[in-house]
């Protein structure tokens, strides 16, 4: 589901001790949104007008605090979720962030937490400024020069640069320069607002102190965010009117500012991705929230936010909390389908296979590295408990509702036994008789469901002895006769043995057919999973690779020939570990399904523990 919000609400809030915290009724909110979201970050000096664009985002006048003087509104991070203007089915997340250079909180320090949380948080981070994108106004971003030191992408240290990684899990970049009245042009040609900035980031050449100082931020630039983009917004209305911005409509503005704005959203409404983890994972609603605990918590420990560590983290919570949901499903729609006692067992067993796809399927959309599946294995452990736990119970019922109609149907003959009436010549076979019309008239009964033929022998067995007393009496009968009807009450005793011990047999096959089902159905899901999450890394790989190709292109072209080899460097290793990636991924999944076929034979005895036949028939389904 997505969660429409009348107004923002405060998602990580900085006191004034200067120590952060996420607020529980915003995790409370992102708990309830269960799609996919696209989160916009907005950063910038404080006094810029980033609230104004936020609201704009969000299709709304007022929202996000704007405000008329000096003063920073925004404290911490802020957020307002709306449904995705354009893409169905999804959450557009605005974080309007606390404004950086704050004279009065004079924390710098604090203003790099904000900006590195805009950064994990968001999929698209939009960098608003004054003026012009000049030197003094990159230099002010240095906050991105320091995201090396408060920005961790692997838990143990290697010889590798991290920051090759940051372009993975990095945000789009978007800079909205305001209040522009420059001429879009250079050396007298017009150029467009994105050539715009990729000429105020072109590196100096030299090694200088001072070169490389005017470097950093741009090369940080360039190398960190997998995309870039810009945009130029002219002022938006008279000195006098912008105290009373978020009052004003699209017609009291200037006409090229309103065009601007439209511009800006619409591309944000249609190019800004989801919010992925590391290897394409796509987060929804609720993943945010843990995600945003987890990393403030990390901070406010006074260590650096590590990207593994948190997904790791994050998968334990949300892979519990995938099987919780999954079973919490499976119980309630099982309660709401199954009338005890069902007619037979296939009729149960059907109902269980839907909601066992259903209760798989919740768990998969909501599971993400599941380590050696063992949160996969334990929800398989569970559904089949809880089936048993059915199953035994449709059993009781079954008892109960046959030992009623028993009750009812077989009355008179008991009223008879009570009275006497068949002591007495002839007797017996009036008996006989008698049971075999009840037995008869038992099992046109409806309803009896799946012990209908147990219940019936356990009422027989128990007048077995009350048959032979009857028989003994009756003085009609030859000894002959009297043989004769032993035997006969042996046979249909056999037979009554026999019709309940196929009843038990088809309820103990069926549920073994159940759990070969269960575990195929675990595979084929798994499969899925799988081969979504190698489609999205390879998307993902994909992006990072253009990116590092297009800044190699700058690179030539600026002239910085040794600079641009280095870069393909990298990008061979990328390629050749892509490579031995994909060699590996078949028999890699084909252990992995043997492994859960071994682990998931020793509570669901009913299914094949040898798999590697069915891995490759599901494999070749994928991989073609």
């Amino acid at each position: 589901m997505t969660l429409t919000m009348a107004e923002p609400m405060c998602l990580i809030e900085n006191g004034n001790d200067g120590k952060l915290q996420v607020i529980p009724q915003a995790l409370k909110a992102l708990a309830q949104i269960d799609q996919r979201v696209v989160v916009v970050a907005v950063v910038g000096l404080y006094r810029t007008g980033k609230s104004y664009l936020m609201n704009k985002l969000a299709g709304k006048r007022k929202g996000f605090a704007l405000g008329a003087t000096v003063q920073s509104k925004t404290k911490g991070i802020w957020m307002w979720c709306v449904p995705h203007p354009v893409k169905e089915g999804h959450t557009l997340v605005l974080l309007d962030t606390e404004g950086l250079g704050d004279v009065e909180k004079g924390d710098a320090k604090n203003d790099i937490w904000i900006f590195s949380l805009a950064v994990l948080l968001s999929s698209t981070l939009v960098y608003n400024s004054m003026g012009t994108i000049d030197n003094d106004a990159i230099q002010r971003l240095h906050y991105v020069t320091e995201l090396t030191e408060h920005i961790k992408v692997k838990s143990k240290a290697d010889n590798e640069d991290e920051s090759i990684e940051f372009v993975r899990i990095f945000p789009s970049f978007v800079w909205t320069v305001r209040d522009f009245t420059l001429t879009l042009e250079f050396d007298g040609k017009p150029v467009t607002a994105d050539e715009y900035l990729d000429k105020s980031l072109q590196l100096k050449n030299g090694h200088s102190k001072k070169v490389q100082e005017y470097n950093m931020p741009r090369s940080c630039l360039r190398n960190f965010f997998p995309s870039r983009k810009c945009f130029v917004f002219e002022r938006p209305a008279a000195t006098e009117k912008m105290k009373e911005l978020s009052e004003l409509s699209d017609r009291e503005l200037e006409p090229s500012f309103v065009e601007q704005a439209n511009e800006f959203c619409d591309y944000i409404y249609n190019k800004a991705e989801i919010k992925t983890l590391k290897g394409g994972i796509p987060v929804t609603g609720r993943l945010l929230g843990n995600l945003a605990k987890v990393y403030v918590d990390t901070i406010c420990s006074n260590q650096v936010p590590c990207l593994e560590n948190a997904v790791q983290a994050l998968s334990q919570i949300e892979n519990a909390n995938a099987v919780q949901r999954a079973v919490a499903h499976y119980r309630a729609k099982m309660g709401e389908w199954v009338v005890f006692p069902t007619e037979t067992q296939e009729e149960l067993s059907q109902i269980h296979g839907t909601m066992v796809k259903e209760a798989l399927k919740i768990f998969i959309e909501n599971s993400f590295k599941d380590e050696d599946q063992k949160h996969q294995l334990e929800l398989m452990k569970v559904l089949q408990k809880e089936y048993e736990a059915i199953c035994d119970k449709n059993i009781q019922e079954s008892k109960k509702v046959c030992q009623s109609i028993i009750k009812r149907v077989f009355q008179p003959l008991e009223d008879r036994l009570s009275s006497g009436s068949y002591m007495s010549p002839g007797g017996y076979r009036k008996y006989s008789q008698d049971i075999q019309n009840y037995i008869r008239k038992y099992r046109s009964e409806h309803g009896r469901g799946v012990m209908a033929e147990e219940t019936l022998k356990e009422y027989l067995e128990g007048k077995k002895k009350t048959g032979e007393t009857i028989l003994a009496a009756d003085q009609s009968l030859t000894e002959a006769e009297h043989q004769m009807e032993v035997e006969r009450a042996r046979t249909r005793a056999l037979e009554q043995e026999k019709q309940a011990a196929k009843e038990k047999a088809e309820i103990y096959e069926r549920m073994m057919k159940d759990q070969q089902h269960t575990y195929n159905e675990n595979v084929e899901q798994l499969l899925k999973k799988m081969e979504e999450e190698r489609i999205s890394a390879m998307r993902e790989h994909e992006r990072v690779v253009e990116a590092k190709l297009k800044e190699q292109h700058d690179l030539l072209k600026e002239g910085f020939k040794e600079k641009a080899e280095l870069l393909q460097k990298e990008i061979d290793g990328l390629n050749r570990q892509r490579e031995k990636e994909q060699v590996e991924s078949p028999s890699l999944f084909s252990t992995i399904l043997d492994n859960v076929g071994q682990a998931a034979s020793l509570f669901l005895p009913g299914i094949l523990p040898k798999v590697g036949g069915m891995a490759v028939s599901y494999m070749s389904r994928f991989f073609k």
